[in-house]
Order: C-alpha cells, then sequence, then structure tokens
C-alpha cells in the first residue's frame, strides 16, 4: 500500500514527521503570543526604562563620579548586559513554572496536545521555541531601549540577544523538570527568593564577581547567568570573542542539556506513565 505525500488526499497517510507535530503545537503557543502580546510588550519596555534610569543613570552618576566607572567603563555601559542577562533570567523564570503547571493541571492541554499524535518531545520542543522568541523580541527591546540610553555603542551588542536566549534555556529546562514534579505550585516563590535574587546580586550584574569574598565567587562560576554575563558584556563593549568563552558557552550548554533530559523523563511520567 502506498502512503500520500500530501496531508490533503484521503487514503493512508504517511505518519507526521517531527516537523510537523512540532510546527502545530507551536500554533497553539503562537495564539496564546497573539492574545497578550500587547501586555508584554508594555512590561517589556517599561523595565529596561526604570532599570536604566535606577541603575544605570541614578546609580551609575555616583559610579562614575566617585570611582570612574568600573574598569575604566562608564558604570551605565557596565550593567547593561548584566541587567539584560538577569531579566532574560527573570522572563524565563515567569515563563517555565506556573505557565507549565497550569498546562499539566489546572488547564491539562498538555495532555490534549498528547491526544493527537504526538511525543513528549514534541510538546516540550514547542513550547521551549515560543519561549525563546519571547525571550529574543524581549532582549531586542532591551537593547533598542538601552542604545537610546546611550549604552550601546557597538553593532556586536546584538549578540546579546542569542546568548540571553541560550542563557534563558539554561533556566527554563531544569524550571521545567522542577514544575513538572510539582503537585501544585508551593515552593515556586522560594525559587525567587532563594535562586533569582541571590543571582541578580552575586553573578556580576552590578558588580564585578571579584568583589565578593573568595568563597562566595563559586557561586556564579557554577550557575549559568554569570556566563551569559561574561559573554554579553565582553559583545556589548565591543569584542564578540570573551575570555574563556568555551567554558561559559560549556557550562551553560551543560545546563541546557541536562534540564531539558530530566524535564522529558518528568513529564513522560507525569503525562503518559
Amino acid at each position: 500500500m502506498t502512503l500520500s505525500s500530501s496531508r490533503l488526499t484521503p487514503g493512508p497517510r504517511r505518519p507526521l514527521s517531527w516537523v510537523e507535530r512540532t510546527t502545530g503545537l507551536v500554533a497553539f503557543h503562537r495564539v496564546l503570543l497573539r492574545r497578550t502580546w500587547r501586555g508584554e510588550a508594555v512590561s517589556r519596555f517599561l523595565t529596561p526604562v526604570l532599570f536604566l534610569a535606577a541603575m544605570g543613570v541614578g546609580v551609575g552618576g555616583l559610579v562614575d563620579r566617585a570611582s570612574g566607572g568600573v574598569g575604566g567603563v562608564p558604570y551605565l555601559r557596565f550593567v547593561v548586559p548584566g541587567i539584560v542577562l538577569a531579566s532574560a533570567m527573570q522572563w524565563a523564570v515567569n515563563e517555565s513554572m506556573w505557565p507549565v503547571l497550569t498546562l499539566i493541571k489546572w488547564n491539562q492541554m498538555y495532555a490534549a496536545m498528547l491526544a493527537a499524535p504526538t511525543k513528549v518531545a514534541d510538546v516540550l520542543r514547542a513550547h521551549w521555541l515560543m519561549i525563546c522568541v519571547n525571550i529574543a523580541w524581549s532582549a531586542a527591546v532591551f537593547i533598542a531601549v538601552a542604545t537610546a540610553f546611550g549604552a550601546v555603542h557597538s553593532w556586536w551588542a546584538l549578540l546579546g540577544i542569542p546568548i540571553a536566549v541560550l542563557t534563558a534555556m539554561a533556566f527554563v529546562t531544569p524550571l521545567f523538570w522542577f514544575a513538572a514534579a510539582r503537585q501544585d505550585e508551593e515552593g515556586f516563590t522560594t525559587v525567587f527568593r532563594l535562586v533569582v535574587t541571590p543571582l541578580m546580586l552575586f553573578s556580576g550584574t552590578f558588580f564585578p564577581i571579584s568583589q565578593l569574598p573568595a568563597w562566595l565567587q563559586v557561586l556564579p562560576w557554577v550557575t549559568p547567568l554569570w556566563h551569559g554575563t561574561e559573554l554579553a558584556r565582553s559583545a556589548f563593549l565591543g569584542d564578540p570573542v570573551a575570555d574563556r568563552w568555551w567554558l561559559h558557552l560549556a557550562i551553560i550548554a551543560a545546563w541546557i542539556v541536562v534540564g531539558a533530559w530530566g524535564a522529558r523523563r518528568a513529564f513522560q511520567r507525569r503525562l503518559v506513565a
């Protein structure tokens, strides 16, 4: 029996490819994005304006007058890459906990997706792809606003967009794993208290980690935010190749890969097994 290569003709049809399965699921997230993008656009625009006005211009003016900036760089230019990456981390966390538990438990849309000829990997792939799109355009808006503030002087700053996406995914995949293992939202706020806030403070966002006590410098070295910030800061300052770039990328990739492995297993147990 010959299987038709077209989905539009009657008769036996070939199985959907992983690309077709993923594309179909992306359509669901795209509909959600069309309904909510206006509210998100306002917050994505206001966040950099407020951050840059407070930290870059306000605090930055004090730092520049007192010490001449950081490492010879005006504080506004130093802090912008860190704020972009810290914001990407926050966006990733927001996209990876309550929305995931909602789709698993409260409206059970993941279960509905798996009722079609799709797999857990397709469900994850589609959701992660849309998160990447969301992080990318949010980072682009942030960089555009920072440029208007006079904080960006190199086209290499555009590398901050893929760096922000990679760094965000280093949080997304482990948090999908975490959310899929939860029965309720208890513990989500703890992530903000014990992960998001400390990392913003101790991962080179506002000051170099060399100013931290030696024992505390271990924290940024083993977490992805500092590595992404180092890559982005180098690019923003006009050097696309940061020192030890391969190590930064390797640690970010390790978080993504291990998180993706755990998320797939957790989703399989929760939704299929």
